[in-house]
């Protein structure tokens, strides 16, 4: 199968669409598919043995924006596929979708981002508000052209149908749990480094992922009176001087890492003893499955993507994100108790260990074939 992936976002910049992608090319190349990849500039020049076209893009807030242009359509035309798989659609996935309907292409969406639910965070009120639902016109419009949309959790195909997408099926993420595994805790330098950050055996409270507003690191706030911790920041972006800055100032004893990748990435989850995700925007949440494989407890919001995640009191716990002591009272809760933050890391590391990239990706490939043939039989 020739798949043209279309994505808003690539390598050098690191989230969620951009390891699904990633994961995807690398099992589409070990089948033996052929592959090309679309996506904003600055971009690398192949992936997973696959070229990469890197497209005209402008910065906004420290990430590269796709422009629809001219080039998406003659880059499709050249490579002819028999599927387009576009992560993420907006602006260069618009433009993308609009070629293949014109051309009578197949396309699978992938919805990833709550871009409305953003934009109504950073402009509060009724600018915030009109400004989501035009969005939801623009996402409804733009998923509309594709031939199926696929969402990666309940909460997100809830929303979808909500707001009339049609044409939706669930689609959910793999995860390297060889990668990402309990053994790492015996490596040297994960030793090193939870003695450097827990030097009076403080329980290590740990956030990974992208710092920005809509992660809603300022929840972490609320950790700084429970005793015999501290929190552990992994990751950067935009937001990343105002998050040091609010959390430093409630006096919360707080470390930020930096963004850390490969080894060091699995070294870093391993030395936590309790994971936490503060967003309440997700359409999934991919670092919970990372740190569930790595043996962690993890805890979430009730609310979008932790609600498929997370087993609550079995592998981690889910808290009220509408309640001011809700994040602290889950995190006391494990900090205080190490049997069951152990118990709880091992029944999430058997919950996730055999959620595959591999099997995800045959999943996906079989949403592949289904729209080729019902394009096949329009016709």
């Amino acid at each position: 199968m020739r798949v043209a992936m279309v994505t808003e976002s690539f390598l050098p910049s690191v989230n969620g669409v951009t390891t699904s992608v990633c994961r995807v090319l690398e099992c589409l190349r070990d089948r033996g598919h052929d592959a090309v990849v679309l996506a904003p500039r600055p971009a690398p020049e192949q992936w997973a043995g696959y070229p990469v076209l890197g497209l005209t893009s402008v910065p906004v807030r420290q990430f590269a924006v796709g422009l629809p242009s001219g080039e998406v359509e003659a880059a499709l035309t050249a490579f002819h596929p028999d599927v387009v798989h576009v992560a993420s659609p907006f602006v260069l996935g618009a433009a993308a979708l609009t070629a293949t309907a014109r051309r009578g292409i197949p396309s699978v969406a992938v919805y990833q981002t709550d871009v409305p639910s953003y934009l109504a965070q950073h402009a509060p009120g009724p600018v915030g508000r009109g400004a989501a639902r035009a969005a939801w016109r623009w996402v409804r419009h733009v998923h509309g052209l594709a031939d199926r949309t696929l969402a990666p959790s309940s909460a997100a195909l809830a929303e979808l149908a909500l707001h009339d997408v049609p044409r939706t099926a669930l689609w959910t993420r793999g995860v390297d749990a060889a990668a990402f595994h309990p053994s790492w805790r015996a490596d040297a330098g994960t030793r090193a480094l939870r003695r450097a950050l827990a030097p009076d055996g403080q329980v290590l409270v740990g956030y990974v992922g992208r710092l920005a507003p809509e992660k809603e690191l300022h929840r972490l706030a609320a950790l700084r009176t429970v005793p015999g911790t501290r929190v552990v920041v992994v990751g950067d972006g935009p937001s990343r001087a105002d998050d040091r800055a609010l959390l430093t100032a409630a006096g919360l004893d707080v470390v930020f890492l930096g963004r850390r990748d490969g080894d060091d990435l699995a070294r870093a989850y391993a030395a936590l003893d309790v994971f936490v995700h503060t967003g309440t925007r997700e359409t999934f949440g991919q670092t919970l499955q990372e740190a569930a494989a790595s043996g962690l407890p993890v805890v979430a919001p009730a609310r979008g993507g932790p609600l498929d995640l997370v087993d609550h009191s079995r592998t981690g716990l889910l808290f009220d994100p509408d309640s001011p002591d809700g994040l602290r009272d889950a995190v006391a809760h494990l900090a205080g108790d190490r049997a069951k933050r152990e118990a709880l890391g091992r029944a999430g590391r058997e919950q996730v260990e055999h959620r595959s990239w591999s099997g995800v990706t045959d999943e996906l490939l079989d949403h592949y074939d289904s729209v080729r043939t019902a394009r096949a039989a329009a016709r």
